[in-house]
């Protein structure tokens, strides 16, 4: 049983100072000293701590799931047979369409952290991380996610979205994409927002860029050049 979900953003390692500080700013959490792993874990006194960042040596990086359980071996034992396979120190692994994913042991994390209100007053918070995957392999990527997790699955209404919600007070949820072309998968980041066009204009103040807009969520790029979403929604809820 997963007891906790935390995020990592993954960055250069070159980068990882401007990346902590922007990530520190739209979360409202400050961050913490890096460990040996180039790990740095984002503080908040509105709940127990679910977002980190993480500088790698290579590629432009992209974000995982950090899976907190009771039972370690257990639950991996249970993730290969749902079709993921085991990479490194027996705690990293990867989703059939080749996507990270670490399991740690539950710490007493339960308390969601409530929304961050920016300069203006709007409500945000990091909410979601979405999966990226091409059409062959969504479906069998979508039924390992549901089986591991065991969270209740919700189309969204859009067929090439589905959503994994888990009860609360688990902070991040899964929302999987099936994208229109072939190619690698990937994941991002999503925050959820009261008000986007106010929070598009904080983040670029921030170091963000714009990317594109759509009815229900606008495209942003981070310092370091990655993408995530600003999703319209209830950040109290979402």
């Amino acid at each position: 049983m997963i007891r906790w979900v935390s995020a990592v953003v993954d960055r250069p390692a070159r980068k990882l100072d401007v990346v902590v500080e922007f990530w520190a700013a739209v979360s409202g959490s400050a961050a913490g000293p890096p460990d040996t792993a180039g790990l740095v874990g984002l503080h908040s006194d509105r709940g127990d701590d679910y977002l980190r960042v993480q500088g790698v040596l290579d590629g432009p990086g992209g974000v995982h799931l950090d899976l907190s359980v009771d039972d370690v071996p257990e639950f991996i034992e249970q993730a290969v047979e749902a079709g993921a396979s085991v990479v490194a120190d027996q705690r990293i692994l990867t989703s059939p369409a080749g996507l990270p994913f670490c399991v740690l042991p539950w710490k007493g994390e339960h308390r969601r952290t409530r929304p961050f209100g920016g300069p203006d007053g709007a409500l945000s918070r990091v909410h979601q991380v979405c999966l990226d995957i091409a059409p062959v392999e969504f479906g069998p990527e979508l039924g390992f996610w549901t089986r591991l997790t065991g969270w209740a699955l919700d189309t969204t209404g859009l067929p090439v979205f589905s959503r994994l919600c888990p009860e609360p007070p688990i902070p991040i949820r899964i929302l999987l994409q099936r994208l229109g072309e072939p190619r690698p998968a990937s994941a991002h980041m999503d925050i959820s927002s009261a008000d986007i066009p106010a929070a598009r204009a904080w983040h670029e103040t921030l170091g963000a860029a714009f990317v594109g807009e759509w009815p229900h969520w606008t495209t942003m790029r981070d310092p370091a050049g990655v993408v995530y979403c600003l999703t319209r929604g209830n950040p109290a809820t979402d």
